[in-house]
């Protein structure tokens, strides 16, 4: 049994780990609200950007011919798949991280199970990379191209778009057939899902409502300049607002992700701290008992 000492010892000890947790939650909290901020205000964005491919895309489709632009192609045989898997850089957040690499690891196997030759993957988050190079050298599958931490990534633009830019070229090239986003979904601040999402050839279905509502209300519309020109612009630039948007998304996940974990860990911390407090009390009326019956053997031993 540990002596009074170190009981005593190892409470301060876990006090001073609480401090920590219970800092780095209020930290995590305050990250959160200001990455919901920014996942919520891109929504409208891409949202208008979904609505304006939907009504480009058809009016310039019709029945039996090909796709208006490239990216919208799908590939008649898929032979190599491009995954741009995204984490966090930091750990201490449960299991936000792990979800994403096993899910790394059971999609590669399950595309090469089906035949496809290849499987790259691009990664956005240290985490993922380490993984993912490790993973690598065990020939699950192959690491092209690290593109750097996350949260570096969110605040330049242009580094955002060099990594749409990457996925597009190679999809245009023929490096690989089709690219997918395995990252956690934002759902609310308990639930972060990890997710794979299609990202090329990009999905352009025509719903009625995403498209300008009836024939009627669409036949109005007038661009400037014509049809295929904007859909030449668009189909890119709405590439870059999805990537953008699971990264702000996967940001928020993380901070969502940390502070629960961190509240958990206080929490575990307190109880802790009870029951070392209550160790303690017993060691030490256990202490009191031994000393006054030595006391009270010296006493009668005088006698």
């Amino acid at each position: 049994m540990p002596s009074l000492k170190d009981i005593r010892k190892r409470i301060v000890s876990v006090k001073n780990t609480q401090k920590i947790t219970k800092a780095m939650k209020l930290v995590s909290a305050a990250k959160l609200r200001r990455a919901q901020d920014a996942m919520i205000e891109l929504r409208p964005y891409a949202a208008k950007h979904r609505e304006l491919l939907s009504s480009l895309v058809s009016q310039l489709t019709t029945d039996g011919a090909t796709a208006p632009h490239p990216l919208l192609a799908q590939r008649e045989t898929i032979k190599r798949v491009a995954v741009l898997a995204v984490s966090s850089d930091r750990g201490m957040c449960g299991g936000f991280n792990s979800g994403v690499q096993k899910l790394v690891a059971a999609y590669s196997e399950s595309r090469l199970a089906e035949g496809v030759e290849e499987v790259q993957v691009f990664t956005v988050g240290r985490r993922i990379n380490l993984f993912v190079q490790k993973a690598a050298a065990k020939g699950l599958f192959d690491h092209a191209h690290n593109f750097g931490e996350i949260i570096a990534l969110a605040k330049e633009d242009d580094d955002l778009r060099a990594v749409s830019a990457q996925l597009i070229d190679g999809f245009l090239e023929g490096t690989f057939d089709e690219v997918v986003v395995i990252f956690n979904v934002f759902k609310n601040a308990i639930a972060q899902i990890p997710t794979v999402r299609p990202l090329l050839p990009v999905a352009a279905d025509v719903d009625e409502a995403e498209a300008g509502g009836d024939d009627a209300a669409s036949a109005d519309l007038i661009y400037e300049p014509d049809q295929q020109s904007l859909l030449g612009y668009i189909v890119p630039r709405y590439v870059e607002v999805q990537v953008r948007q699971v990264v702000l998304e996967s940001i928020a996940g993380e901070h969502a992700a940390r502070m629960n974990a961190m509240n958990s860990a206080t929490d575990n911390a307190s109880e802790m701290i009870r029951s070392l407090t209550l160790q303690a009390n017993r060691a030490r009326q256990a202490a009191i008992t031994t000393e006054l019956t030595e006391i009270i053997s010296g006493v009668e031993a005088l006698n």
